[in-house]
């Protein structure tokens, strides 16, 4: 099987505060920090699976015009039949992203990862937030189901939407171990950082604590079941993590990722 790994750093439409743009190079010298090593969980080795780093989309894009480039390079690589794990900048490149998804697997399942449903009509005004990505991804009809994990920030607003779109979600309150979700579609992942606990991962904007472990978040990846064709690692902000742990984490979530990608298929 053949991945791609494709950089997008573009953080235009954060809250609060930006630098996410800055992870997906911060991500690289993650995967490469002579602390750890490249093997992956279920044997295999990174640096010896068939992927393609496509570098970083520019950087000096903004609004439609990146939204338009991170579809159609997303799209590209889908064209020569690889999987790509896109590595964020802010959550609100899951959005054209899945619009290339979308063309090419009509029946695409989301498992989310997240402190937050990103379920907002708009935030602050901006439909494109990365505090919307999921409500334009619904709208659009792009995927047949959404399974949202973690949550622990739902508003009124945020439950209207769910309730309007018929969402998944498993409020980190009422997480267990035990809980198996099951697939019968392909499936894109997208893991927002801030979905695992701050304990593990504080460099990010919005750290909200009670969240996922690192295991737990693993876990989910290794034993779900679904083919899952493509993949986001999303929020990570460098700039709020001095001691790069947050790096690491993001860094061992693409060896995972991309060991499961490979290993099943369709």
């Amino acid at each position: 099987m053949k991945l791609s790994l494709l950089g997008i750093p573009w953080d235009e439409n954060s809250s609060h505060r930006r630098g996410s743009a800055a992870a997906p190079e911060a991500i690289r010298v993650a995967l490469k920090a002579p602390s750890s090593n490249l093997s992956c969980e279920n044997g295999l080795e990174f640096d010896e699976l068939d992927l393609r780093d496509c570098g970083d989309l520019p950087a000096d894009l903004s609004g439609e015009v990146m939204v338009k480039r991170i579809e159609e390079a997303v799209g590209a690589e889908l064209d020569q039949q690889r999987r790509v794990i896109s590595l964020g900048g802010d959550h609100a490149v899951t959005y054209p992203i899945l619009r290339a998804f979308a063309r090419r697997y009509p029946d695409l399942s989301i498992l989310h990862l997240d402190a937050h449903s990103d379920l907002y009509d708009n935030f602050e005004g901006n439909r494109l937030s990365h505090a919307s990505p999921f409500a334009r991804i619904m709208e659009e009809g792009l995927v047949k189901r959404l399974v949202q994990v973690g949550i622990r920030t739902m508003t009124r607003h945020l439950r209207e939407q769910v309730e309007r779109f018929g969402v998944e979600v498993f409020e980190m309150k009422d997480w267990r171990d035990d809980q198996y979700l099951d697939f019968d579609s392909p499936v894109y992942l997208s893991v927002d950082l801030d979905g695992i606990d701050p304990a593990f991962a504080p460099g990010v904007a919005h750290p909200e604590p009670g969240g996922l472990s690192t295991r737990q978040a693993l876990s989910l990846i290794q034993q779900s079941n679904g083919t899952i064709v493509g993949a986001d690692i999303v929020e990570y902000n460098p700039s709020l993590d001095p001691t790069g742990i947050t790096g690491m984490v993001a860094a061992k979530l693409v060896k995972e990722i991309a060991s499961r990608m490979v290993t099943t298929d369709m």
